[in-house]
């Protein structure tokens, strides 16, 4: 495999983003919308071709720089299905956009391509390319509602907080190669003991550590994540909950598995503490939260320390666990603010009060709604119980190497119990709301929407009732990180 072969995926997705944009000069005003639905047939056709590329065995590429193995290939479909959703969800949004849809879809585009080479990095320096370019984009997006002061706000709050964490990162960066020599991962971790050893090498991957901290939203760098999440409109709050906190989880595992397996596994008691962390104050900030998307910030940063968990297990099956509850987080997420975007078009709001009375409008929306919270909370059979069953399991198999892990598998339980109340909470407006649906019209939904939205609910029902075959692409993943 050639090295521009192997980024065929990339610079198609890339070109997508380019051509809509070039486009979009040409095309009269009221047909421009089509460029939308021409990105998401693109970027479903990007992701079907992706289970056209066999790996015999990993492929290293561009001197070490880019390495694709089945973990890469994993998120970079994740992030594929993801930006389809993403795409469908503004184009529902995009009479609430005062101008540019077409640019609004070509940088989600733009920071698919970021991710994409993120699943990919093998080197400190494709992360750092890769982690801007999709950062930089979200500072765009994040404020693209330039009429609103709250996106306006949320997107100056997010580059001075996102410029510091790259702060971090780079310094973080200089340091490394200042102790090692080199930036690639796998050289890295083959450095003698006394490079492994220094304590230069451990402040850079500590800073480092902080960056991707960032990016997850984790104790204690998860303070942005409400304020950017209110602020943003409903797409890209969606895609940061998604597909920026899954950039920040393969970039993780690369650094924590690849670059310096024996230095991080050193670090299990702080990783313990920051876990814990992470759970409950995500789920206890989100008790009274009266902002959908406020809550959802909050249930972000809880479900942060959920994935968290797999790191803590230090197994493949802590890993694969991490894939999988991904899966189902995305549909999940996707699917909650695909229904909140359709109720409330035409409105600026995001008050959990103003869903009342969706039952009565809306059956379909209610439903799906309610299947995706359901989820969120981790009940049967949906693909969240599936998850953090998987990742209590991996964590409880590994107790016997540290005796914390029983603590943090207690406190994951304990915040499975508190989320059931907020999550419960919107299901209760939902239904047994006070406003009156007789006054609000029903809700009419056109068929891609519709599309959208069953693809969720299938795959939440299916990640849930029939794990096997996702489970094991999981488990595949996972085993190309080197284990020892």
């Amino acid at each position: 495999m050639t090295d521009f072969a192997a980024i065929g995926l990339e610079l198609a997705v890339a070109a997508t983003g380019l051509a809509v944009l070039l486009l979009d000069l040409w095309v009269r005003p009221e047909q421009r919308r089509w460029l939308t639905w021409t990105a998401v047939l693109a970027v479903a056709g990007i992701f079907v071709a992706s289970f056209a590329l066999t790996l015999p065995e990993p492929a290293r590429l561009f001197g070490g720089l880019y390495v694709l193995d089945e973990l890469a290939l994993f998120f970079k479909r994740f992030f594929l299905l993801a930006a389809l959703l993403v795409l469908v969800v503004g184009q529902e949004f995009a009479d609430r956009f005062p101008a540019g849809h077409a640019e609004y879809s070509a940088l989600t585009l733009f920071a698919l391509t970021g991710m994409m080479f993120a699943a990919s990095a093998n080197d400190f320096v494709l992360l750092f390319v890769a982690l801007e370019l999709v950062t930089i984009t979200f500072y765009v997006l994040t404020s693209f509602q330039r009429r609103r002061v709250a996106s306006l706000e949320a997107g100056v709050k997010y580059l001075i907080l996102g410029a510091l964490s790259t702060g971090f990162l780079v310094y973080g960066l200089a340091l490394i190669f200042g102790a090692a020599g080199t930036m690639n991962f796998e050289q890295l971790a083959a450095s003698p003991p006394a490079v492994l050893e220094s304590r230069l090498l451990t402040v850079g991957l500590l800073l480092v550590l902080v960056g991707l901290a960032f990016k997850i939203a984790a104790v204690p760098f998860q303070f942005w994540a409400p304020d950017v999440y209110e602020g943003a409109p409903l797409p890209t709050t969606a895609f940061l909950a998604v597909g920026s906190k899954a950039a920040g989880i393969v970039l993780l595992l690369r650094v924590w598995f690849v670059a310096a397996p024996a230095l991080t596994a050193s670090w299990a008691g702080p990783l313990l503490v920051v876990t814990a962390l992470t759970l409950l104050y995500g789920v206890l900030c989100a008790i009274p939260q009266r902002s959908l998307k406020r809550l959802m910030a909050y249930s972000s940063i809880a479900n942060a320390g959920f994935l968290l968990l797999g790191f803590c297990s230090g197994s493949a099956a802590g890993v694969a666990a991490v894939l999988f509850y991904l899966g189902g987080y995305l549909f999940a997420v996707l699917a909650i603010f695909l229904v909140a975007t359709l109720a409330w078009r035409g409105t600026d709001t995001d008050a959990i009060a103003d869903l009342a009375g969706l039952g009565q409008r809306s059956p379909l929306l209610a439903g799906v709604l309610t299947l995706g919270l359901v989820s969120l909370a981790g009940v049967p059979p949906l693909a969240g119980f599936f998850g953090k069953f998987l990742l209590l399991k991996s964590v409880l198999a590994s107790a016997t190497l540290h005796p914390g892990l029983y603590a943090v598998a207690a406190v994951a339980l304990l915040a499975v119990v508190i989320s059931l109340y907020y999550y419960f909470g919107v299901i209760r407006v939902v239904y047994w709301g006070q406003q009156a649906a007789a006054q609000q019209p029903p809700i009419l939904l056109a068929w891609p929407a519709r599309a959208a939205l069953g693809l969720c609910v299938f795959g939440l029902l299916w990640l849930g009732c029939f794990p096997a075959n996702v489970l094991n692409l999981a488990q595949l993943a996972a085993q190309s990180l080197p284990w020892r």
